[in-house]
């Protein structure tokens, strides 16, 4: 729902404009200047009041709004008048297209003053400018609605093109982003929910698993298990071809993913029998680290267990499992066969083996 609530933040940001427009065409032009003054002295001050800082932005709006009301005051003119919402609109549509076409994210900058709360990752920024986009071709096409009614229409159409469909519009493109935020966040509903982390463990929020897998870099929890024979032989399994990830390679004995609300020791047990049927086992942990790929960030929990009698492969998730002399290991490193990040814990656990 970052899109809907972005809308939200930005919304403020507008009031002004929005009143003028109402007022001006109900009570007149004067009005319409004194709410856009009153209301932007008003964020004026409740912005120097609550963050301590003058608003440079609020007081370019509002002066913005003020400039073009007077010049309609004093030419006095009856069809600068009817143009003068489409002026104000054209404006926002300049906005709009600096935003969406340039380098230069001018709505992002202005609305930084009600979503200082927020970071927005490059995704969100990406999303965020579908969004203007959509808003700079409707409105756009109003504002031409605008300039056409004002010359060729009944001031009565006039009126509720200039006014009420600019609100209606507004309306419509908020539902559209709600509807298309909670369709995809019902796709994303049955997923598998991960915890997000930071590096010393602590959790501090949750994603879905695919999302944790789309290059966003969200650190989350894994646990990793490698199985030790009396020989220090070194159980693997195989990963099966159809994997996204590194398929038909051989990889650490069992690693998995640990769940939102699951504790790492639980989290542990369920991915060694899941994986390659171990239960009843007793294991240490030797190391934390973070391991970074191009499409994830995870914290692993690294163990070694001298258990392996109870063994045997019942998933799918595994092609293939045995146990690899360390000697076999070395001669294979680097050829492609493992999985760098076994090949990375194989060089940190090298010294215990």
């Amino acid at each position: 729902m970052q899109r809907i609530g972005l809308l939200k933040k930005m919304l403020p940001g507008f009031i002004p404009l929005f009143v003028f427009i109402a007022i001006d065409e109900i009570w007149g032009t004067k009005a319409g200047l004194i709410a856009a003054l009153v209301i932007g002295t008003a964020e004026l001050l409740w912005i120097l009041i609550r963050e301590k800082r003058f608003d440079r932005f609020v007081l370019f709006d509002t002066l913005l709004l003020l400039a073009l009301g007077g010049v309609s005051l004093l030419l006095n003119n009856d069809i600068f008048f009817k143009l003068k919402p489409g002026l104000v609109e054209l404006i926002l549509c300049a906005v709009l297209a600096l935003s969406v076409f340039s380098k230069v994210n001018v709505v992002a900058l202005m609305s930084k003053r009600y979503m200082k709360d927020i970071e927005l990752s490059e995704e969100q920024t990406n999303k965020m400018r579908d969004t203007l986009r959509i808003m700079f071709f409707i409105f756009l096409g109003h504002t031409l609605l605008v300039f056409y009614a004002a010359f060729y229409l009944p001031d009565g159409a006039w009126a509720f093109i200039s006014g009420g469909l600019f609100y209606i519009l507004f309306g419509l493109v908020f539902i559209y982003e709600m509807y298309r935020q909670r369709k995809a966040a019902k796709k994303l509903l049955p997923e598998e929910q991960l915890p997000v982390v930071d590096e010393s463990g602590k959790v501090i929020g949750k994603a879905p698993r695919s999302i944790c897998h789309k290059g966003q870099k969200l650190l989350h929890p894994v646990v990793h298990l490698h199985v030790l024979n009396k020989n220090n032989g070194i159980y693997l399994q195989k990963r099966p071809a159809s994997k996204l990830i590194q398929p038909g390679k051989w990889d650490t004995a069992v690693g998995g993913h640990i769940a939102f609300g699951e504790d790492v020791k639980t989290a542990l047990a369920r991915e060694a029998w899941e994986e390659i049927g171990l239960k009843d086992f007793s294991a240490r942990i030797v190391k934390e680290y973070i391991w970074e790929s191009e499409i994830e960030k995870e914290l692993v929990y690294l163990f070694i267990t001298n258990d392996f009698q109870s063994i045997h492969l019942h998933s799918e998730e595994v092609e293939e499992g045995r146990f690899w002399t360390l000697n076999q290991i070395r001669k294979n490193l680097g050829q492609g066969i493992f999985t760098p990040n076994f090949e990375h814990e194989f060089k940190l656990l090298s010294a215990k083996f």
